[in-house]
């Protein structure tokens, strides 16, 4: 099968030029595999009763309503995508790994939602970031800029938990972020391996222009995604430069997974 060869070629070119950050890129059956076991495992004590400060709640609380609503996304863009781009490959299980992802970010979406029901607080129908994002998710059918997206938004999404999570004394708040960054970690592998196959597949010109794109792309939304959540970032310590940094330091990591 074609994927097949191309992941036999990707993963030779990838093996010769191994680091200690760089691992060798699984199958989609893997990641089914990966996703499944996962799902298996409770890590959050809900016996735990929360204990937000006003404070912490002025600081956290909208982000964290904005963050709910977003994963709570149904995905169906996504999958569609995911569908016509397998079909392609001749991958039938890459769908079936894209819909297990999205379930682990439906289940992150659904504990941030229960938080927010224990403190009181309502949960968002609409936010301005979920809209914009709903809006261009709409029009998109590329493999490629929804892998692009979904990179940089994951990697947004460790930084903030991580802010969340240093930033607030509740417990039961920190064992949902905690949860949710033990997720995450493998989402952003996840995701820069399909790109990384994708990316594999282009003549040296049109990689040259797509990291371009990859770079528009990356500030772009870092950017989105500072303007509105500075506050929670705020919480946990980072500053516009700390967030910046380390923002940088892990889209350079991707970039070099693709190199």
């Amino acid at each position: 099968m074609k994927l097949i060869a191309q992941l036999s070629s990707l993963k030779n070119a990838v093996n010769e030029n191994m680091t200690s950050t760089v691992l060798p890129v699984k199958t989609s059956l893997e990641w089914m595999e990966h996703f499944s076991n996962n799902a298996k495992h409770q890590r959050i004590d809900w016996s735990i009763q929360p204990s937000i400060s006003a404070s912490e709640k002025k600081q956290l609380v909208k982000s964290l309503q904005a963050w709910q609503l977003g994963e709570t996304s149904e995905g169906s863009h996504l999958l569609k995508a995911a569908t016509a781009y397998s079909k392609r490959i001749q991958d039938p299980y890459y769908p079936e790994a894209v819909k297990l992802f999205i379930k682990e970010e439906q289940k992150h979406g659904n504990n941030l939602g229960t938080y927010l029901d224990l403190i009181a607080v309502p949960r968002l129908k609409k936010n301005w970031g979920d809209t914009l994002f709903r809006k261009v998710r709409y029009f998109n059918s590329s493999m490629e800029l929804w892998t692009v997206a979904v990179i940089i938004v994951e990697s947004c999404a460790q930084l903030f938990y991580k802010s969340v999570k240093d930033g607030t004394q509740c417990e039961l708040l920190k064992s949902i972020c905690t949860d949710i960054l033990q997720d995450e970690a493998p989402h952003v592998v996840f995701q820069a391996e399909r790109l990384m196959l994708i990316f594999h597949g282009k003549n040296r010109f049109e990689k040259f222009i797509c990291k371009y794109f990859y770079f528009l792309s990356f500030y772009t939304i870092i950017l989105t995604v500072w303007l509105g959540h500075h506050h929670a970032f705020q919480a946990g310590g980072n500053d516009f430069k700390s967030y910046w940094r380390r923002m940088n330091y892990k889209f350079k990591k991707i970039i070099t997974r693709l190199n």
